[in-house]
Order: C-alpha cells, then sequence, then structure tokens
C-alpha cells in the first residue's frame, strides 16, 4: 500500500519544484495593457525619446509618435491641464511614457488588474533616484491640480480636467519631494531607488542606446532575486515531504 500514497506525494511534488524554477517568464516581456505588443521585437523606426528601445520594444512606431503629443489618441491625456507645462518638465512625461510602453525590461513589477482598459500593471518600479531628481526639478515651475493622475479626472470634455474644488498650484505644492512625485504621480508604479544610475539595481528611465539597455541587467538582477525567494520559500515543505517519503519507503 505504500507505493499508491508515495505516488501521490511525488504528485503533489511536482507543481512545487515547478513553481520553484527561475522566473525567466519575467524577463523580455511586455505587459497585458492597451496599446503594447504582444511580444517585444525590433522597431527601427521609434520616434525621438522612445528611440532608445528600438532595439528591443513593446511598442509600435505608432505608439511612439502618439507618446509626445500634448493630447495623444493613446489615453487623451493632457499634460496641459493647468496652462502649459514647461518643455523641460514635459519631456520627463513623455519619457515616462516611451519606458511605460516600450520597455521589455519591467516584467519583475508586473501585476495583474481588474480594469476595463488593461490586465496588467506595473508597481513599485525602482526607478533611479537621479532620474527621479531631475523630474521633480525640472517640473518645479509647472502646475498641476492633482498629486495622483491615474483616477479622480473630470472627463466630460474627453480628455482630462481639474476636478470642481481642485485648485491648480506649483508642483512643489503637490509633490514636496521628488519621491512624493515619482511614488504617488501613477499610484505606486514607480518606487524612487536609493541605487544610481549605472549600479545595475535601479531601472533608468533615460539612457545612451550606444551603450546597450542598462535595464536588462535590473530586470536580471530582480527576477533572480524572486526566483531565489520562492525557491527558499518551497524549502520547508520540499523537506518535510522527503521525510514523509523516507519514512514510508523504510
Amino acid at each position: 500500500m505504500a507505493w499508491p500514497i508515495t505516488a501521490q506525494l511525488l504528485l503533489l511534488l511536482v507543481p512545487t519544484v515547478w513553481a520553484a524554477r527561475p522566473r525567466t517568464d519575467l524577463l523580455n516581456v511586455c505587459m497585458d495593457a492597451k496599446h503594447h505588443k504582444e511580444k517585444p521585437g525590433p522597431e527601427d523606426e521609434l520616434h525621438m525619446q522612445c528611440s532608445p528601445w528600438k532595439k528591443n520594444a513593446c511598442c509600435s512606431v505608432n505608439t511612439s509618435q502618439e507618446a509626445h503629443k500634448d493630447i495623444s489618441s493613446l489615453y487623451k491625456f493632457n499634460w496641459d491641464h493647468c496652462g502649459q507645462m514647461q518643455p523641460a518638465c514635459k519631456r520627463h512625461f513623455i519619457q515616462d511614457t516611451c519606458l511605460y510602453e516600450c520597455s521589455p525590461n519591467l516584467g519583475p513589477w508586473i501585476q495583474q488588474v481588474d480594469q476595463s482598459w488593461r490586465k496588467e500593471r506595473i508597481l513599485d518600479v525602482p526607478l533611479c533616484k537621479e532620474d527621479c531628481q531631475s523630474w521633480w526639478e525640472d517640473c518645479r515651475s509647472s502646475y498641476t491640480c492633482k498629486s495622483n493622475w491615474h483616477k479622480g479626472w473630470n472627463w466630460t470634455s474627453g480628455s482630462n480636467q481639474c476636478p470642481v474644488g481642485a485648485d491648480c498650484q506649483p508642483f512643489h505644492i503637490y509633490f514636496p519631494t521628488p519621491a512624493a512625485l515619482c511614488n504617488e504621480i501613477w499610484s505606486n508604479s514607480y518606487k524612487v531607488s536609493q541605487y544610481s544610475r549605472g549600479s545595475g539595481r535601479c531601472i533608468q528611465m533615460w539612457f545612451d542606446p550606444a551603450q546597450g539597455n542598462p535595464n536588462e541587467e535590473v530586470a536580471r538582477f530582480y527576477a533572480e532575486a524572486m526566483s531565489g525567494a520562492g525557491l527558499c520559500g518551497a524549502w520547508p515543505l520540499l523537506l518535510g515531504l522527503a521525510l514523509m517519503l523516507l519514512q514510508l519507503l523504510s
């Protein structure tokens, strides 16, 4: 009678080992979202600020072009909801859009969501502290009326407008620190990192494609860390099953 029970335990063991395998599915992937391609690949004609991803992108040429418009067809989002946004500030939001739409290196931070316009989002992407700092500094002289740009807008005009009672104020009123801006503006899509650009431990919004894409290394590091955590978490169950098998076979 020992063998049938042993066989059943082995069947229980298989999915545990499978779940603890390296999380390679977190690497070189695209989100299941509104405008993303199903799989990353070359896009030689990516527009301007999105061009660093042209060798391997989750965005199309059209998406990269729309990312540079003040009110694009992507989300009908109006950067100038409190008067004209300064060009130095706007370029960061364009780069943010390019990273979100084009990067195949955000897999470790992709989460499933139940939303009408997307099935996945990113959460707590560790953004390099210099990229966050320069974003905040370049936007200090621009104006907004909200600290969370994901929700709460008035969309009756077809694009986002400030809700009733929300006053237009300089960015630093709604975002008093760089961390407040990067962490809060897109509902914790980013989490400002204590690591610096080039460390291999934080995602760079800006990079020189001639030097390669540094975010590939970052994604590998966090994917391997997650895989290791999963394997360590499986060890108690694996050990318990092994002891039970030894008792049954002895």
